[in-house]
């Protein structure tokens, strides 16, 4: 038997994301305004939406489905990372087409109804939670977008991947060139 066959295997690196702080930052964040406005809509958010006019209480509506939506959708792909940290789900299957989250639809604009019709604190829940669901967004490209080429070439980075295939090649060997030399 091996050696290397007695070493316990090492668990896999954490993600640097999903490894620190900024991850439960944003984990803890994003699962509390889930609870608040939650609670919100259950409460007070139905009693002042009883009150709104017919027109304001169809806009109401509306962006309260699109506003659970997207917390839903930013809450379940939090907790698919936590997974991933934890070592419940492989980071290439939260990676997948299935799970992942970008933004299809606009985003909802609060401050096109500030001091109109909507009821204040419902605006900032939807500013809060748009807010998030695109930090969300950002975070999945971050993570599982291939790195993509960048259009206008460098040249101090061409020149510098040629002297270094150059030093590879023993350019920079006084030895080697008086060799070729002979």
């Amino acid at each position: 038997m091996a050696e290397r066959d007695l070493v316990p295997p090492q668990p896999p690196a954490l993600e640097p994301f999903t490894g620190g702080k900024l991850f439960d930052t944003v984990f803890t964040r994003g699962m509390a305004l889930v609870e608040e406005t939650a609670a919100y809509l259950d409460g007070p958010g139905r009693d002042q939406s009883r009150g709104l006019s017919r027109e304001a209480s169809l806009t109401y509506s509306a962006w309260s489905m699109e506003l659970t939506t997207r917390l839903m959708q930013a809450a379940s792909w939090l907790v698919m990372q936590k997974a991933v940290r934890d070592g419940d789900m492989r980071r290439e299957d939260a990676g997948a087409r299935k799970y992942r989250i970008r933004r299809d639809e606009p985003a909802l604009d609060p401050s096109t109804d500030e001091g109109k019709t909507l009821p204040p604190r419902f605006l900032e829940l939807v500013g809060r939670a748009e807010a998030l669901f695109e930090q969300v967004c950002r975070l999945d490209e971050a993570l599982y977008q291939p790195a993509r080429p960048s259009a206008a070439s460098n040249p101090v980075s061409e020149q510098m991947a040629a002297l270094q295939k150059a030093a590879e090649a023993g350019a920079f060997d006084p030895l080697m060139v008086w060799r070729r030399a002979k």
